[in-house]
């Protein structure tokens, strides 16, 4: 619990999802003998929170039902249809003025440590950043914590986004956090997720070694394409970029090597320094978000070849006007292909995975002049 000489820090637990993946209410899964929300709920109590907030929307009552929600307050969203946005903005409406920020908890991330909740609460308190993510191996986690003054910010969030939309008006207002916790990554969205995110924490897999990334005998010769994030676009992209030849990798911290076909190896360790320490290396980065900034950040400090980013303009702005406020030189910001990919009128994932091939093979060629 928290320490009554220091102001508070609420949880907000975002509960009000309609889990249409999951065919049920997921907050009501069961993790060994509680559900999926009290064993998040169980985590925040252990924790240095001064209050939980727990915002139920679809499914409300049957939630009620069957879990205990003994001292929280229960804050229904009457639009939880319309988003996530609608959830947030509810949560923090209900925050007490005694907290000085909030935790922005997911029902679905059973996860997370007490210990992680706390180690993001004492360095809020220690650096006074409006906002603080977590880092597992280099990749951004839930929950974040946003200080008050940006909740007037959060209060108009509506639709189907979350924190994260207000994210890139406080690039330099941030506080990132290396955490030893894998949970910050686990979210929850089938059944077959819940049984096989058990198996991989409790057996510690995703360690900071690098796992299946061993070369190919007789492949060092042939060009490099690095993928960072896992959606249909890397997967388009590694199958065809084995087809025309290239050595593929893939990063992201979840991702397995079954699941994309031409590539020859898996990192679970946001380092592209390792990958990139020389020309010949192409650098994609299709993370939609969840570490686009850093991975740019990497791949632009490096010798790749290439670095293209799959984003809209606008988001591609907010990461370099960051990175020359951090001091990169402006000669190697120029070097990021953004939005990557020639313009070709791609739409589909594999449009978009052809589009940017065709931009690499242009660059390559042009280096062979």
């Amino acid at each position: 619990m928290t320490n009554s000489n220091l102001p508070g820090v609420s949880a907000v637990v975002l509960a009000a999802g309609a889990s249409t993946r999951m065919g049920s209410a997921k907050q009501l899964l069961h993790l060994g003998g509680k559900t999926l929300l009290e064993t998040v709920l169980d985590n925040l109590w252990q924790s240095q929170v001064s209050e939980i907030i727990v915002v139920l929307g679809s499914s409300a009552d049957e939630i009620r039902l069957q879990v205990k929600l003994e001292n929280v307050r229960v804050v229904i969203n009457q639009s939880h249809e319309q988003g996530m946005g609608t959830s947030v903005s509810a949560g923090i409406a209900a925050v007490g003025s005694q907290s000085e920020g909030a935790l922005m908890v997911l029902a679905d991330q059973p996860f997370v440590r007490p210990a992680t909740f706390d180690l993001l609460i004492d360095q809020y308190r220690a650096k006074k950043p409006r906002i603080v993510i977590p880092l597992f191996q280099g990749f951004r986690g839930n929950p974040v914590l946003i200080d008050r003054a940006l909740f007037p910010e959060l209060l108009n969030l509506a639709g189907d986004v979350g924190c994260r939309a207000i994210f890139g008006n406080h690039t330099d207002e941030m506080l990132k956090v290396p955490v030893d916790d894998v949970g910050v990554l686990l979210d929850v969205d089938t059944k077959a997720d819940l049984e096989r995110f058990r198996q991989i924490h409790a057996s510690g897999a995703l360690g900071p070694e690098l796992l299946e990334t061993a070369d190919l005998e007789g492949r060092g010769e042939l060009p490099h394409l690095v993928i960072a994030g896992d959606d249909k676009v890397s997967k388009a992209l590694a199958q065809f970029g084995s087809a025309l030849g290239y050595r593929v990798t893939v990063v992201d911290p979840l991702a397995q090597l079954a699941n994309f076909p031409g590539a020859s190896r898996i990192m679970h360790v946001l380092d592209l320094g390792l990958l990139t320490s020389a020309a010949g290396t192409y650098v994609v980065v299709a993370s939609r978000g969840r570490f686009d900034e850093e991975a740019v950040e990497q791949a632009l400090r490096s010798e790749a070849s290439y670095v293209g980013l799959i984003a809209n303009r606008k988001r591609a702005r907010e990461i370099t006007d960051k990175l020359k406020r951090d001091g990169l030189a402006q000669e190697r910001l120029d070097r990021l292909r953004a939005p990557a990919g020639l313009a070709i009128g791609a739409e589909s994932p594999a449009e978009i995975a052809l589009s940017v091939l065709a931009e690499i093979v242009a660059s390559r060629a042009l280096g062979r002049k």
